[in-house]
């Protein structure tokens, strides 16, 4: 029995070694805990990058399949199970990052975010019109565990995102849209978007969930050619009860994804550029699909008109997935992206009038809309915010600033899909350029808006309004 004892632990030590000479050739080395790769457990503490420096108990053990896992338990804790676990991954040769088993985060990921608010904290005002939201866009969840693209890392990045509501900076908190890939089954899909839903609501903080043009799942029936895999409203009925629930959130009906919070003297103001008819041929095909038409239709704008003909003294940001309009200032939806920004710029002109649509545009999208902003007092639409383009950029136009935000999602090097914006962070996974996220201080005594960016993000963007 003393042999076989032996034989083993001797098999152990070899593996070890081995493991630590890949390490070595491919510096992969994250923490210095990435160094231990025998069975066996260990005293570790602030040396190794332990969380908050604390000594800690390292256990090392193998699977039935004979993959390395880590376990760390505080030393001064009576409980049998760990707190943070992790799992080495072949792919990668090299343990993946700590997670804690009851938050679902790693402690890595939430250190440098404290760290981040710290940085945050040394650039605004506080007090009255100095307002902070946190943003985040593009999460691309989908049911894969990849380790350089779309996968399981979308739902993390939300649950990280979502950290940041304990920092007490935040009045708001955002989503912009393409939650998921929208490339699953449609039962997954949904599953999805539950999950991702409860990992992001607050009780802390008040948020918007807006609809990005992949939350339709139409990504998955393209590849399928089949009838569409999401009924009708499936995205609305998942997320929007939780949206309209909250005491501080304002609309005029529940059937559009537009609504209206405000902090102070700031309004935001969110717009469904996913805003399509839910129509089926005779093979249950969509006729228009989602991932493909950008929109914005008659009825949202007119909730979008009656909100704006009852801002006198807001300063207002608008938010949605997809930009309305690109830096030429030209349409940037299939339809009525330059008319919603044409309205805009008539609300800051004070102006009353009608839409209406160019010739040609199908009935399902026509305007015929009246406004009239000449009785709203001390009002400006100041900016809009938006993702949808996995890049970030700002352009100025007739006043209002347009600014975007990069991707969360995390796109490797390697991938046609990948921007030039993202190849260029080169972004890895358990790296501080896995994820992207923002907090956006927008004040208005100051006359400026700074994008505080993490991750795959610049540092800090100032734009002046």
């Amino acid at each position: 029995m003393g042999v076989l004892k032996y034989t083993k632990g001797l098999a152990d030590k070899i593996n070890g070694a081995r493991l630590r000479s890949l390490f070595k050739k491919k510096d992969a080395q994250l923490d210095p805990m990435q160094n231990y790769l025998t069975v066996g457990e260990y005293h570790v503490d602030g040396e190794q990058g332990t969380p908050n420096d604390q000594p800690y108990t390292l256990t090392v053990y193998q699977d039935e399949e004979k993959i390395l896992h880590q376990a760390l338990s505080l030393e001064s804790t009576d409980k049998l199970e760990p707190e943070y676990v992790r799992r080495f991954s072949p792919e990668l040769q090299r343990y993946r990052a700590f997670v804690n088993r009851k938050t679902g985060r790693r402690y890595v990921v939430e250190e440098y975010l404290d760290r981040f608010v710290e940085r945050v904290k040394g650039h605004i005002r506080t007090g009255k019109n100095s307002v902070n939201v946190s943003v985040i866009t593009d999460t691309h969840y989908k049911d894969r565990n990849s380790m350089d693209f779309y996968g399981w890392n979308g739902l993390t990045h939300v649950n990280e995102f979502s950290y940041l509501d304990d920092s007490g900076l935040l009045s708001l908190k955002v989503h912009l849209g393409d939650w998921i890939d929208g490339s699953d089954t449609g039962f997954l899909g949904e599953s999805e978007l539950t999950k991702l839903r409860d990992s992001f609501v607050s009780d802390k903080v008040p948020y918007m969930l807006i609809k990005g043009n992949h939350d339709e799942n139409d990504k998955f029936d393209e590849h399928h050619d089949l009838s569409a895999s999401f009924p009708e409203n499936e995205f609305e009925g998942i997320m929007w009860p939780a949206l309209y629930k909250q005491k501080g959130v304002h609309y005029i009906s529940r059937q559009h994804g537009v609504c209206y919070y405000d902090v102070d003297d700031l309004r935001f103001i969110s717009v469904n550029t996913s805003d399509l008819p839910y129509y089926l041929d005779a093979q249950g095909r969509k006729k228009y699909d989602v991932k493909l038409t950008l929109a914005v239709r008659e009825d949202q704008i007119e909730e979008i008109i009656e909100i704006l003909e009852q801002s006198s003294n807001k300063q207002i940001i608008f938010m949605s997935h997809a930009n309305p309009i690109n830096r030429k200032g030209s349409n940037a939806l299939k339809y009525n992206g330059r008319s919603l920004h044409e309205l805009l710029v008539a609300f800051n002109q004070g102006e009353k009038g009608q839409m209406h649509s160019s010739h040609g545009i199908p009935p399902e999208f026509r305007l015929a809309n009246d406004f009239d902003f000449t009785n709203v007092k001390n009002a400006r639409i100041i900016a809009y915010f938006c993702g949808h383009r996995h890049n970030e950029d700002q352009y100025r136009i007739n006043g209002i600033q347009y600014i975007l935000f990069n991707c969360s999602a995390l796109m490797g090097p390697n991938h046609a899909l990948t921007t030039k914006y993202n190849k260029n962070w080169k972004r890895q996974i358990d790296h501080q350029t896995e994820f992207a996220g923002y907090i956006v201080n927008i004040d208005i005594q100051r006359h400026y808006i700074q994008a505080f960016g993490y991750g795959a993000a610049s540092k800090r963007r100032i734009f002046y309004i």
